[in-house]
């Protein structure tokens, strides 16, 4: 299912925090995003425990060896301290990344956030290089502001 805009993304994120109970909201985000965009061939949220990234949600062709990942290390921890989103065009030019497949050619972090506190990040690989835009993180980092997104990676 491939959805045309945005927008309509918006709308079918939309149904599906307004559907679901907490437990599966995480779940049906991570299944919507992989299955609505074709560019993004991997799909995860990571949670944050302590001082590590740790794997929850996710989807894809295969499991990543990264289900722990300390803050500040590679791309993820990178944005996981910073607080910013990153978007990498080009993951074979930036010597953070974290091989996690030998296809993905680009990858866009989001931070998820409660009162300025990363708790969370939207991770997503792409095997298609420069996939990702500012489109992209514009539509992803509306998901990681929605509060009862938010309250699902707290209930994790």
């Amino acid at each position: 299912m491939a959805v045309l805009n945005y927008n309509d993304a918006g709308s079918c994120f939309n149904k599906i925090i307004l559907e679901n109970e907490l437990s599966k909201i995480l779940n049906n985000v991570v299944d919507f995003l992989y299955k609505t965009f074709d560019k993004y061939n991997w799909v995860g949220i990571y949670i944050v425990r302590g001082d590590t990234l740790v794997l929850g949600p996710w989807k894809g062709k295969q499991a990543t060896e990264h289900i722990h990942i300390p803050i500040g290390s590679g791309v993820c921890g990178s944005a996981a301290k910073s607080g910013k989103t990153e978007l990498v065009h080009d993951v074979n030019k930036d010597d953070r990344y974290l091989a996690c497949f030998v296809s993905t050619r680009s990858e866009i972090v989001v931070p998820i956030k409660r009162k300025g506190m990363v708790i969370g990040e939207i991770d997503i690989d792409s095997d298609i290089p420069n996939a990702f835009n500012k489109k992209d993180a514009n539509f992803l980092e509306k998901i990681a502001i929605n509060k009862k997104f938010i309250d699902c990676i707290d209930k994790w």
